[in-house]
């Protein structure tokens, strides 16, 4: 039980990380801080951090209750959610460093001019995004045990960290990486996440159409 609730951990911690794919925000975060001091950048990390850590907890324990609300059943999800994921691994995969979401150019515009972007639209969408959001609702749903539900948190704060980490280190990352490597490093996440989506979409159909596993 305690293997199986730490694989499921860390397979969720890598699944995030491949979503998250904190050097490719690096660029959007200098674009949206480019008027602020060091100071005022370190503040804005740090409350990007503590947003995405806020939001995920709140999506993960909150999430299904949610879900059975509308009538939406956990396999329909993991196949919605794999189809997310697949179209954002694509992006990814075409080194697109805003294919997690889609916003408009008013939009750009209205998170330039506030005084705070941390919120939105760093820590919502572009880090704690639909994809993250899918990933720790289905891993919630798998969590049979307080261990496992514990291990998830942990996870989550990890990935707030490592969020921290990448926005704080953004320009010293910027300059050594350059858009070589910031594309390099999207598309590894992106293949990862690909083969996560497929696993997703796997899962749920099996459990919608049970007929295909047993021709399996």
């Amino acid at each position: 039980m305690l293997t199986t609730d730490i694989h499921e951990a860390l397979r969720t911690l890598i699944a995030l990380l491949a979503i998250l794919n904190p050097i490719g925000a690096v660029p959007i975060f200098i674009a949206l801080t480019n008027d602020e001091t060091p100071q005022q950048r370190l503040q804005t990390a740090k409350i990007a951090a503590r947003a995405v850590a806020v939001v995920l907890l709140i999506t993960a324990f909150l999430g299904e209750y949610i879900l059975h609300f509308f009538g939406i059943s956990i396999a329909a999800f993991q196949v919605a959610g794999g189809m997310v994921l697949l179209l954002l691994a694509f992006n990814m995969l075409q080194a697109k460093s805003g294919g997690r979401y889609k916003h408009t150019p008013e939009e750009a515009a209205e998170g330039m001019q506030k005084e705070a972007v941390a919120v939105v639209p760093l820590a919502i969408p572009l880090l704690a995004g639909p994809g993250t959001m899918v990933t720790v609702i289905i891993a919630h749903h798998r969590s049979n045990s307080w261990l496992a539900s514990g291990l998830l948190v942990i996870d989550i704060v990890i990935i707030s960290l490592v969020a921290y980490g990448a926005l704080r280190l953004a320009e010293p990352l910027s300059r050594r990486l350059g858009v070589t490597g910031i594309n390099i490093s999207t598309r590894i996440f992106g293949l990862i996440l690909a083969a996560i989506a497929v696993t997703f979409l796997a899962t749920g159909l099996s459990v919608l159409f049970p007929g295909l596993h047993a021709e399996a």
